[in-house]
């Protein structure tokens, strides 16, 4: 999916989220990236091979 140089990290690599956004639909809340991951506002995620990534939520004090 990534074109440009440099490549943006692939949906594996425990930095995909720095890949650029191609996609974003703020009033749905979601983008999507280079690297075919699908972030959401409430910081879940959606891999490429339709793995969910459960939202980070900071930890109660």
């Amino acid at each position: 999916m990534c074109s440009h140089q440099p490549p943006c990290p692939a949906a594996e690599s425990a930095d995909h989220d720095a890949a650029r956004i191609v996609v974003s639909r703020p009033e749905q809340g979601w983008s999507l990236l280079c690297n075919g991951v699908v972030i959401f506002d409430d910081t879940g995620e959606l891999l490429p091979d339709r793995r969910a990534v459960e939202p980070r939520r900071p930890a109660l004090v």
